[in-house]
């Protein structure tokens, strides 16, 4: 006999199963164990406090326990602009908690600008999978409830700053807005986060060049376009504004 098609359901709801742990190494890590154990689309993992999670590039992501949404989603067949969807989402839900200049800094940046004129980061999405088996993990940290004294001072970082029990709150506002943006078709998607891009405008640095933030292009690409006019699509590393950059007019 088949085992059965773990993939989704029409009736699947995002976040059930849920597993929540007081104190992990990793949502991810632990997502990405039951994915292959072949747990069903939609399963949810929680933590209050991790104690090895990870952003991209092997960069560490902390915070205070109980004080910062941690979360990994498994999704099986994925769909090709997941990430992209994903930090619509993500920003559609702080926008609605009440952080109303919420942007995306591509690739997988939530952010809230400076009085500097900089951009401060509120949360980060990684995404892990296995394309061959097609499942994705979807990892989700939003700084919620931290405190200006709970950030190191060489960070530029920022937070919802509200109570504690609003982690839930914005737990449930991500995944309802997960679940609006993941089945929307892709031009409508793409315009979502073109609207929400922070880089667009500014002039930014990557280790092949220099140019001014242009959006994306249909594959999810950043879009850059240089002093002599010619536009480059970055798939993948590192962005950053450039030397003086300030908030496009």
């Amino acid at each position: 006999m088949a085992p059965p098609d773990p993939r989704p359901l029409g009736t699947t709801r995002l976040g059930l199963p849920r597993v929540h742990f007081r104190r992990i190494d990793s949502t991810n890590a632990r997502a990405r164990t039951l994915a292959a154990a072949g747990t069903p689309h939609g399963t949810l993992v929680t933590a209050s406090e991790q104690t090895a999670g990870r952003g991209r590039q092997g960069r560490t992501w902390s915070a205070p326990a109980g004080r910062a949404l941690l979360m990994s989603l498994l999704l099986r067949d994925p769909p090709p602009l997941l990430p992209l969807a994903a930090g619509v989402a993500v920003c559609d839900a702080a926008r609605a908690a009440g952080a109303t200049e919420a942007r995306l800094k591509w690739p997988n940046d939530l952010v809230l600008a400076t009085a500097s004129g900089g951009l401060a980061k509120f949360g980060g999405i990684l995404v892990e999978g296995r394309p061959q088996e097609e499942w994705s993990v979807l990892g989700i940290g939003v700084n919620v409830a931290l405190r200006p004294e709970n950030l190191p001072a060489e960070l530029a970082a920022a937070s919802l700053e509200l109570d504690p029990a609003a982690v839930e709150t914005v737990l449930e506002l991500v995944l309802e807005a997960l679940t609006r943006r993941l089945a929307e078709p892709a031009p409508a998607l793409l315009d979502a986060w073109r609207a929400r891009d922070a880089l667009h405008g500014r002039e930014l640095e990557w280790s092949g060049g220099r140019g001014r933030g242009a959006g994306v292009d249909e594959a999810g690409r950043l879009v850059v376009i240089g002093a002599d006019g010619q536009r480059t699509a970055l798939d993948a590393g590192e962005v950053h504004l450039g030397v003086g950059a300030v908030a496009p007019g």
